[in-house]
């Protein structure tokens, strides 16, 4: 879902098309084959997916090796059909936003290629970040895209308490640090994998037949290193080129050793759908998974964010508000918890706001207020005597 605040004339930043860069052919399995089949064909050939096909030779869908790692399902008992997932498509004529865009909406990062009604292969989200930074915007400094501040581990701390920090506020990476400087990463699949599924622990390195034996254990046992890291300075192409040549999904930015943001490939996609309406000052880009929304919820998101507009537009300038939710833990009573995660990314800076519960509206409004908090708190705006009026105006002084 893109809701555009005003009506505008549409400007493409980027150029390129999904027919410049995706993967054409592809390996099929059919739907009822075994997960240890898709497992050889993934360990036989580097592909970007399995193409699924039903008996009749139609196209059903596809499966990642990730999702298939990442379950806990045996897989000489489980059907390619149990684990595969149908995606949004795109044409081989649509452009690169389109596909970054779908890619955010659908929470999948490979699609599938049509040319008129004939599935012909894949495209992935490398392909179109590689795709955008061969243009001019790969030129663009990495300072305005990463997100600044990152959330910190310390080498001591337990896995439990990172698996807790990733829960919360909804991300999949963290620098580990030791007196302020950069010793490590971990990532939720450091977690799975050397802690949830011990048969696939990594076999060389500092970790070689160490067990985790539970969440208690500190998270120097099980954290990556060396850190691939960028400076602040470096160009969007420079930092697409690292996480290609070393196959990771995020960068640690620094200065003198000391994390100071972080950049991961879905901050590539989110700045790359921010191209797409180049004069619309403000948008929202809407990604739900797993919950259905009515229109009044959607009208009341709508005019909650334009409500945030009225107070800021003059400030921020222009940006592009993401909202991601998603059903999260177990279910209540009959009602399941669902997270909200907030990142309004502006001219003059990116802001955040997590929320959960069991009611749509009442989550995306307190996440809201943390993000309109965290706005207040900023930098940008503290010379702002308007803005600081009505920050000290919202602190509750006991």
């Amino acid at each position: 879902m893109y809701l555009r605040v005003n009506k505008v004339v549409v400007l493409f930043l980027i150029s390129g098309i999904v027919e410049d860069v995706f993967s054409e052919g592809f390996v099929s399995v059919r739907e009822d084959e075994t997960l240890s089949t898709c497992l050889a064909l993934f360990k036989k050939e580097k592909l970007p997916a399995l193409a699924v096909f039903d008996n009749k030779g139609s196209f059903k869908g596809f499966l990642s090796l990730r999702w298939i790692i990442r379950s806990r399902l045996d897989p000489s008992k489980t059907t390619a059909k149990t684990m595969m997932r149908r995606a949004p498509v795109v044409t081989k004529r649509d452009s690169l936003i389109k596909a970054a865009r779908l890619m955010i909406e659908s929470d999948i990062r490979k699609l599938p290629v049509y040319s008129e009604e004939e599935f012909i292969g894949f495209v992935t989200e490398d392909d179109v970040i590689f795709g955008a930074v061969t243009e001019k915007w790969g030129n663009t400094i990495v300072d305005q895209i990463m997100t600044k501040n990152p959330l910190m581990i310390e080498e001591s701390d337990s896995v439990g308490r990172a698996l807790s920090l990733f829960r919360d506020q909804d991300i999949s990476h963290a620098p580990i640090v030791k007196d302020g400087k950069l010793v490590g990463i971990i990532s939720i699949r450091d977690i799975i994998e050397h802690v949830y599924q011990p048969k696939q622990r990594q076999t060389v390195g500092e970790v070689i037949g160490e067990k985790i034996g539970s969440l208690s254990a500190p998270v120097k046992g099980i954290m990556s290193r060396p850190v691939i890291t960028v400076l602040p300075e470096n160009n969007l192409r420079y930092a697409a080129e690292k996480m290609r040549e070393f196959d990771i999904s995020s960068l640690v930015i620094v200065r003198n050793n000391r994390p100071i943001g972080v950049v991961t490939k879905k901050d590539f996609l989110e700045s790359i759908v921010q191209m797409e309406k180049k004069e619309v000052k403000f948008a929202l880009q809407l990604s739900v998974k797993g919950i259905d929304l009515d229109e009044i919820q959607r009208s009341i998101i709508m005019n909650d964010f334009k409500s945030l507009l009225l107070r800021y537009e003059k400030a921020l300038e222009a940006g592009t508000l993401f909202v991601y939710m998603k059903r999260h833990g177990t279910s209540f009573k009959g009602r399941q918890l669902i997270q909200c995660r907030l990142q309004l990314r502006t001219r003059k800076g990116s802001f955040y706001g997590v929320s959960e519960g069991w009611d749509i509206t009442g989550i995306f409004r307190r996440a809201l207020d943390r993000l309109d908090r965290q706005i207040l708190r900023s930098k940008e705006l503290e010379r702002d005597q308007q803005f600081a009026r009505r920050y000290l105006q919202r602190i509750q002084f006991p």
